[in-house]
């Protein structure tokens, strides 16, 4: 931090994630940690004698009428988002927050006005799969046009937590969607990694390996999503697989298909049957949940345009919410981003 810059105040809102928020925070030299909120004051108390930094806030309010936060980091149940981002943009904050930003179409209009009305402070979802080194190479692979014309990207997200929908919190949320819970990791890495965003969507559902339970929307959506210039996205989020945490991509071009799943990232450049894929030496996952936080500080630090980063938390949610309008309807439906 440069001499006579003055540090940045921040607050972490939910302490199971947001406990790796804080500690990104705390071991930022450019960030004061001024305080910890979770529903139980017991684990605010403990985390802040673990990492030896911020107070325990009594409430949510008390955090935002505080003019020394100069951010918010929220981590809290996904349907509290809208709520808790709005009220921080009102109280003139700037927000990292866990996904999603907010769960429709009206929300997203009413977040996006918010934003505005707020002077466009710093606003980003904590989408990691961005800062994975694979997916990082990758973009640039395609980018530099090594892969040729991008045609599909097939991206599967598989939950494997079965409890966490029938047992957690999750049940009990109204239209809760795995999509937005999950399956917005993997459109938020196709439309980053393509650079396009898709103008139609039709998705389709069940909820066969919950059934019997007391969760009661579906536990697998499939999405596809139709690009102008051709491209073919389909996306999967499925939370009752017998399968661990994990994720799969696919991303064909015309010069080269990339491949990830259990055997690892590969690249094939061969058509040629006798011809093995590569195999990538790079990760396919971040080093931790707090990995965004220290682009996220000096993006507010440095004065860094707002705009591009916001604008594409609101085509993501966009993009989601327009997945789970066509899963209602039954039908394709086309895409609406915000102005």
């Amino acid at each position: 931090m440069k001499r006579n810059q003055k540090a940045l105040g921040v607050a972490v809102i939910g302490l199971g994630v947001g406990e790796q928020h804080a500690r990104a925070y705390a071991r930022d030299g450019r960030c004061v940690l001024r305080w910890l909120f979770d529903l139980s004051a017991r684990k605010a108390e403990a985390l802040c004698r673990r990492i030896g930094a911020g107070g325990v806030a009594e409430s949510y309010r008390q955090i935002l009428a505080d003019d020394g936060v100069d951010a918010v980091s929220i981590a809290s149940f996904d349907h509290l988002h809208y709520r808790e981002v709005k009220a921080a943009l009102a109280a003139g904050k700037h927000v990292f927050v866990e996904k999603p930003l907010c769960r429709a179409k009206g929300e997203l209009r009413t977040l996006v006005a918010a934003w505005r009305k707020a002077g466009k402070p710093h606003l980003q979802s904590n989408l990691v799969l961005r800062a994975a080194p694979v997916y990082g190479w990758l973009k640039r692979e395609i980018e530099s046009g090594r892969l040729g014309d991008v045609y599909a990207f097939d991206g599967d997200y598989l939950y494997g937590r079965l409890e966490k929908i029938t047992d957690g919190w999750r049940r009990d949320v109204p239209n809760y969607s795995v999509m937005e819970g999950g399956g917005v990791h993997l459109i938020d890495l196709m439309l980053w990694l393509t650079g396009e965003r898709p103008k139609r969507v039709a998705t389709v559902g069940n909820r066969i390996a919950s059934r019997g339970t007391r969760f009661r929307y579906d536990d697998f959506m499939a999405s596809t999503f139709e690009f102008p210039s051709g491209l073919v996205g389909r996306v999967t989020a499925n939370f009752g697989c017998v399968h661990r945490h994990h994720h799969a991509v696919r991303v064909f071009g015309t010069k080269a298909t990339f491949v990830y799943d259990d055997n690892g990232p590969r690249l094939h450049r061969s058509r040629d049957e006798g011809r093995r894929a590569a195999a990538l030496r790079l990760k396919a996952l971040p080093a931790g949940k707090g990995v965004l936080i220290p682009g996220f500080i000096g993006g507010i630090l440095a004065g860094r345009d707002p705009g591009p980063a916001a604008r594409r938390e609101f085509d993501l949610i966009a993009a989601v919410a327009a997945a789970d309008e066509a899963l209602a309807k039954g039908r394709p439906v086309a895409i609406g981003y915000p102005k």
